[in-house]
């Protein structure tokens, strides 16, 4: 049945003593493989059977490399999905072990040990001076960025001590190791890399977008504040693509935590417009962050009453949006303000009380009304 002889089995069950016997024999090849194409040896290595694979390996007719049939793993590849220490070693002793086989999606057995978490069997196999820890596979994923997507900061730390590994080299779409780890919010990775003198933390992505940007895209707030540390990182660099300021991105996700970050920093322009022509406040109130709209109001550079100058959109005001939409609370916000004109109406003559009413948001027509008597 596919193809599994009794020396098949015998080694698939760690049988020493049988596996001997059947070895001494004239007529019992010991690289018969099944159906898959996987050899005794490929089976030994894979069940972690270190007795057997040394049995086998006495054998001068036995090819420590020999892949199988469908997806080109050798007994070495198997041994490190595995996680079988001994026999990795055992296996690595030999001059003819190909320590970079890559199976059909382009996984070396080194490949395999960075994307595991395999930090044991990392460094044994880093030790074979011809192992090359840089390699692609079809997806252009390369060990590093493996390491880096699963959060495996010893990995990271081991492969970024090579001359061969390069900290900067992208994926597919263009997202470097840092960008990668930005994303994932893994705080100690992206530590690492700020310490390497080569990786630049300000580089944009195939996107355009920097580790930042990422940062705050993803939600993780203390990779952010990592991130700003460095002086060689601009808080107000835009997406190449978008427009967007990590500011633009932090309205977007509603994340509070990061727009009173970003505000305190003197470099970062609070009346800076997105890439649709409306200032931050301008999206909050339009949007309902409230609390955004009291985060940037504290800030004594930011005009409540600037106006939209992009397309149609010609002349609406902060509190104009909010009152159009039935914000009620940024309404209440914006009216509190002395330098906010409850009557500015834009460009076709439509004054937020108007706008409210017409929408039917009553609450927000008493809340103007009152404001208005009180002027």
């Amino acid at each position: 049945m596919y193809g599994q002889t009794p020396l098949w089995w015998a080694v698939e069950n760690g049988h020493e003593a049988v596996v001997g016997m059947l070895l001494e024999r004239d007529d019992v090849n010991p690289n018969t493989a099944d159906r898959k194409g996987r050899t005794p040896l490929s089976r030994a290595a894979c069940k972690g059977h270190e007795g057997v694979v040394r049995i086998l390996l006495e054998r001068k007719d036995v090819n420590p490399s020999t892949a199988d049939n469908i997806f080109n793993r050798t007994p070495l590849w198997w041994a490190v999905k595995k996680g079988h220490e001994a026999v990795v070693r055992i296996l690595l002793e030999r001059d003819d072990v190909n320590p970079n086989t890559a199976d059909m999606f382009g996984h070396t057995p080194l490949f395999w040990a960075a994307m595991d978490g395999s930090e044991g069997i990392l460094r044994i196999l880093l030790r074979r001076g011809d192992v090359n820890p840089d390699t692609v596979d079809r997806y252009g994923e390369t060990p590093l960025l493996q390491a880096v997507e699963n959060g495996y900061e010893g990995i990271v730390k081991l492969l970024l001590e090579r001359d061969d590994v390069n900290p900067d080299r992208a994926d597919k779409d263009g997202l470097a190791p840092l960008s990668r780890a930005a994303c994932k919010g893994h705080e100690g990775i992206v530590k690492v890399f700020l310490g390497w003198s080569d990786v630049s933390p300000g580089t944009a992505d195939g996107y355009g977008k920097t580790p930042l940007s990422r940062a705050i895209q993803h939600e993780h707030e203390e990779v952010v504040r990592i991130l700003l540390e460095r002086k060689d990182v601009n808080p107000a660099t835009a997406d190449a693509v978008c427009g967007r300021t990590p500011l633009s991105w932090a309205l977007r996700k509603r994340y509070e935590a990061v727009v009173r970050i970003l505000l305190e920093r003197d470099d970062v322009n609070p009346n800076n417009p997105s890439e649709f022509g409306q200032s931050p406040l301008l999206w909050a109130a339009m949007h309902e962050h409230e609390g955004i709209v009291r985060i940037l109001l504290e800030r004594g550079d930011v005009n409540p009453d600037t106006a939209d100058k992009f397309g149609p959109l010609i002349n609406e005001a902060p509190l104009f949006r909010a009152a159009q939409n039935g914000h009620e609370g940024v309404v209440r916000v914006l009216l509190e303000r002395d330098d906010v004109n409850p009557d500015r109406a834009d460009t076709f003559g439509r004054t937020p009380l108007s706008q409210a009413a017409m929408n039917g948001h009553e609450d927000t027509t008493r809340t103007e009304r009152g404001q208005s008597r009180h002027n």
